[in-house]
């Protein structure tokens, strides 16, 4: 028996982003340290969040009046937690509810706010400065398309993304969720097609090779306007 276009479609069609993200905690398929959520090794790893820390910190110092900062992808705030009193007020941004959730029952200051939002298709909050550590790489290049465009509305971003080392073809499309474009021997330029993100300067900040080829983690700031 033939199936209609439409249930075969509708098989056809990928899990959406947050239910795929709630499946990532629920599984625990990024480990687990006995925490309700853990955003995995690279939120926790000290070779690998302290150096970045340190660098975000000494960027938000050198401001006179403190920035605004938004976090895109905040996960179980292990990184964000640290940086909080460097800002003027410091908005953490998941797609898991139930992570926001926890996140706002662990973690309390009067500059700091928790929001559930799918980042791809909801407003963005407002501020001076977005970090993105390590998000961009788990998603569809139609969401980040969605994203790169909101960003201009932000005088900073501080972006982190996974890369293969040495040359790779970049921007590779995956479906969202668990993976990343390392697979495919790719990985996120925002400068690059199809995104094509315009910024008035580009500055890299960091980069940590990781062990065993596992590919090297990039921080770059870009200035918007």
């Amino acid at each position: 028996m033939k199936k209609n276009s439409s249930t075969a479609q509708k098989i056809k069609k990928p899990w959406p982003t947050k239910d795929a993200m709630e499946q990532v905690y629920k599984m625990k398929l990024w480990g687990d340290n006995a925490s309700s959520f853990y955003s995995g090794d690279g939120s926790h790893d000290p070779e690998i969040i302290n150096p970045y820390i340190n660098i975000v910190i000494s960027f938000l110092s050198s401001f006179k009046t403190p920035l605004t900062v938004c976090d895109l992808g905040c996960g179980d705030f292990n990184v964000g937690k640290t940086l909080v009193k460097h800002t003027k007020k410091y908005i953490a941004v998941d797609i898991v509810n139930d992570l926001i959730e926890d996140n706002k029952e662990k973690f309390k200051a009067d500059n700091l706010e928790f929001h559930c939002l799918d980042i791809a298709k909801n407003d963005l909050p407002s501020g001076d400065c977005v970090l993105l550590r390590q998000v961009l790489q788990h998603l569809s290049n139609a969401e980040v398309k969605s994203i790169v465009r909101k960003l201009t509305d932000f005088k900073y971003v501080i972006l982190t993304e996974h890369l293969p080392e040495g040359h790779f073809l970049p921007n590779k499309d995956i479906i969202s969720g668990q993976g990343i474009r390392l697979k495919k021997q790719s990985g996120i330029n925002l400068l690059e097609s199809p995104f094509n993100f315009k910024v008035k300067e580009e500055k890299k900040l960091l980069s940590i090779v990781l062990n065993d080829s596992k590919g090297i983690i990039v921080t770059k700031l870009y200035t918007v306007f």
